[in-house]
């Protein structure tokens, strides 16, 4: 009789440990994964009279439709799981995002339910009303702050989408995350330079400020800054200043043929992963390496290109053509680890 009962509290105590250490990941081999995904227009099919969302409507220009969102969902659900190759990354940065409520359709409303994923997220001025978010597994991370950033007010002739700048705390570190997604080079890589330029500035500056509190603080900037690594505006957030700390840039190591997004036969990574030097150098806590940073490239986000040799990611749309796939960018993944 006793033997079965110290059996079963033998038993549940290990179970228990076991969530523990999944909830907070405490073991080198068991990393912190956090993503970035630019999902290619995740629009609903309903009007928005605020935002310029006509061509994302049953009636509009590429008839979108329940079916073909349903499918977009799924499709992004699936992308999520795989990249956690285990399970879901703990952290899931999302942009092009109409609302809310598809967000709240992806998390909550596909297998990637189970995995409780809370929601940040807040309307940008952007004028499609397309948005930066976060989503979290609150078994791993606890949010303890976060602030949508835009240096452009009502005054200004443009708006764009805002940096969301979240605080979560994971384990016993704190994660200072900035998620961005920065205006277009469509009509030039010169095309919307001057935005760019301050919205490298916001960035930066918070960066200091940061550091200013925390001069050891762990800080990750990632997103669709719709510029290369070698890019002068992207030199000023990674610049180090006067005050602030060094930021390393993870991406645009990548092979030739490699890279998140792909234009006119061309490889770019437009889409990176930048973090503090106290990130890469801390002797306890989360620490990230060169090695843990990638491009996520499965076959199934590829298809051949119609126009030029290779593959290109599988988009939705192709100009207005409708093509079923995933998104026009590939995902980049950043893994955290403990020591």
């Amino acid at each position: 009789m006793s033997g079965g009962i110290v059996y079963k509290m033998t038993g549940t105590l290990f179970l228990l440990l076991l969530i523990c250490l999944r909830a907070f990941p405490q073991d080198n081999n068991y990393p912190v994964r956090i993503m970035f995904y630019n999902v290619e227009n995740l629009f609903d099919i309903y009007d928005d009279s605020l935002t310029q969302d006509d061509e994302f409507l049953p009636s509009g220009l590429r008839r979108w439709n329940i079916s073909r969102y349903r499918r977009k969902i799924n499709s992004l659900c699936k992308t999520i799981i795989a990249a956690g190759e285990w399970e879901p990354p703990a952290v899931v940065a999302l942009c092009e995002i109409e609302n809310r409520g598809v967000i709240e359709d992806l998390a909550w409303r596909t297998n990637l339910s189970k995995f409780r994923y809370r929601v940040i997220h807040e309307d940008s001025p952007d004028e499609r009303g397309i948005d930066v978010c976060l989503i979290y597994r609150e078994d791993i991370a606890v949010v303890t702050g976060y602030e949508y950033l835009n240096p452009f007010g009502p005054g200004d002739e443009f708006l764009t989408r805002s940096v969301l700048y979240t605080r979560l705390l994971v384990s016993s570190d704190t994660i200072h995350l900035f998620v961005n997604h920065w205006p277009s080079r469509r009509g030039g890589v010169l095309a919307g330079e001057a935005r760019r330029i301050r919205l490298a500035e916001l960035v930066r500056e918070r960066i200091d400020s940061v550091a200013g509190v925390q001069d050891d603080a762990k800080i990750i900037i990632m997103g669709d800054f719709n510029a290369t690594p070698d890019d002068q505006v992207i030199r000023i957030v990674t610049g180090k200043t006067g005050t602030g700390p060094a930021i390393v840039n993870l991406s645009g190591t990548e092979p030739e043929n490699s890279g998140t997004y792909r234009y006119r036969g061309i490889w770019e990574t437009i889409d990176q992963v930048m973090v503090s030097d106290a990130l890469l150098k801390g002797c306890k806590g989360l620490y990230t390496g060169h090695d843990m940073c990638r491009v996520f490239r499965p076959g199934f986000l590829l298809i051949k290109d119609p126009q030029y040799p290779g593959l290109t990611p599988f988009p939705t749309y192709s100009g207005y053509r409708y093509q079923g796939g995933y998104s026009d960018h590939l995902p980049v993944l950043l893994d955290l680890r403990s020591r």
